[in-house]
């Protein structure tokens, strides 16, 4: 389902731990990482979305999680073409995304990439809140950016961007995935 603009409803998710670090999911065979996120339904609203997309990508049920928060309206980015289906190509553009904030009130083995038959991920691990915009495939840079920056609101004692980008060290190579 597409709207007139040729932009796809979509539900981005943010999910952080209790040291405010944010869940990474590695796509299945691939070597990209990303934040949770999948399509509204017609007639789903997007915190139904958000719910269907938290428990068939990541495992998790509402009684796992706190919401903190969402972005107050769309955020939007385009695909390029090259990675447009065939099917696709002239009438899709992008995705138009809310973004919720969640807290983890569950446990980290509470997440479970193969909740479904379909798994998203292969593999998580626990990212400094800031990290993802400067890992995430370049097309999704900015809206990833933005929606942090908007949901960091809600979160007390997050650096700001510019902080992060200031103080941030490499990680020394270490393999946190699940």
């Amino acid at each position: 389902m597409l709207d007139r603009d040729g932009y796809r409803p979509n539900v981005g998710i943010v999910i952080i731990n209790a040291r405010n670090e944010v869940f990474w999911g590695k796509r299945v065979r691939e070597h990209s990482w990303q934040f949770p996120q999948g399509g509204i339904k017609p007639g789903e609203s997007p915190e139904a979305a958000m719910y269907r997309e938290l428990l068939e990508e990541v495992g998790l049920l509402p009684q796992h999680v706190k919401i903190l928060g969402r972005t107050r309206d769309w955020l939007r980015y385009e695909v390029p073409a090259n990675w447009v289906r065939r099917e696709w190509r002239g009438s899709y553009k992008g995705q138009k995304q809310i973004w919720f904030l969640l807290r983890l009130v569950g446990r980290d083995c509470d997440v479970c990439l193969r909740a479904t038959n379909h798994p998203e991920f292969d593999g998580w691990r626990w990212n400094a809140f800031w990290a993802p915009v400067d890992a995430v495939i370049d097309f999704k840079r900015e809206v990833y950016e933005r929606a942090l920056r908007e949901l960091s609101r809600f979160l007390k004692g997050i650096e700001s961007r510019e902080d992060y980008l200031l103080h941030h060290v490499p990680p020394s190579g270490e393999d946190l995935t699940h």
